[in-house]
């Protein structure tokens, strides 16, 4: 069982069509449309496309965040339809080190499938070893997704605001400071949260880094009381996956993140 990452020449190796499910999760937030045409030129060899906007997120509701959660039974319904059952082995991939696909490895831990990976280098990896792409959509067998015990937890805004908590903020430095904001109507950060971008994660050739290394890294900001975010809950699987990977516990995601902390003029923002 693959349950955190996975190497391309291992799966090349391990993969079996009848039991593995393959997921490509590539995504740009600035196209919404690039990933999809990406994935129809060319994707790793039955390979299924997901999409974060339509089917790893829920409806955007004024209080919510850019990327809400589905519904859980949305969930089940989807994982269902793309043939993941109880003994489906899962690979995630996508092109930007895994800040998209984690959010998928996320969701199917939320709901206690154990047998997920992140492929580590991502599409990039695969096509580096010369290993088969495709531009053929595969048929899908649907099964039936079974939920089971997760210790994969959430917390709310609402949460956030009345609990002690230390949050960790997985956007890079210069949004988290304010400096620019691409994406979100206000720049800044959650007071008291600590900066560590999931970039962090990565070493120069976009893989993850050793699990010591990580580990390290990880000195001094871990604790049980750890909650990830990032702009809109998507990036900060990646820092959950980190320190699952490095052998910590698993922690805690806030899933309105950024984008849905500034709903609410009210709420305090920082940008030192």
């Amino acid at each position: 069982m693959f349950d955190t990452l996975i190497s391309a020449t291992q799966l090349q190796q391990n993969y079996q069509a009848d039991h593995w499910v393959v997921l490509d999760c590539r995504f740009d937030l600035m196209d919404v449309s690039k990933g999809e045409a990406l994935y129809q030129a060319c994707h790793i060899e039955n390979a299924i496309y997901v999409n974060l906007n339509e089917q790893l997120s829920g409806t955007i509701t004024a209080l919510s965040g850019r990327h809400p959660l589905p519904e859980i039974a949305a969930l089940t319904n989807l994982f269902s339809k793309l043939g993941i059952g109880s003994h489906s082995q899962v690979v995630v991939y996508d092109d930007c080190g895994g800040a998209i696909a984690a959010r998928a490895w996320w969701l199917l831990k939320w709901l206690g499938h154990e047998s997920v990976a992140l492929l580590d280098g991502g599409i990039q990896s695969w096509q580096a070893l010369g290993y088969a792409c495709s531009d053929v959509s595969p048929d899908i067998i649907e099964t039936h997704f079974v939920r089971k015990h997760s210790d994969y937890e959430t917390l709310s805004t609402q949460q956030i605001c009345s609990g002690d908590y230390q949050l960790i903020d997985a956007r890079a430095s210069a949004r988290y400071l304010g400096e620019v904001e691409p994406i979100d109507a206000i720049a800044g950060h959650v007071p008291g949260a600590v900066n560590y971008p999931f970039s962090d994660n990565l070493n120069e050739q976009g893989l993850f880094k050793p699990k010591l290394e990580l580990l390290n890294q990880w000195q001094g900001i871990a604790d049980p009381n750890n909650v990830h975010m990032c702009g809109s809950g998507v990036t900060a699987c990646h820092n959950i996956l980190s320190m699952v990977y490095a052998g910590l516990p698993v922690t805690r995601l806030y899933t309105g993140s950024w984008s849905e902390w500034i709903r609410d003029s009210s709420r305090p923002v920082s940008s030192v």
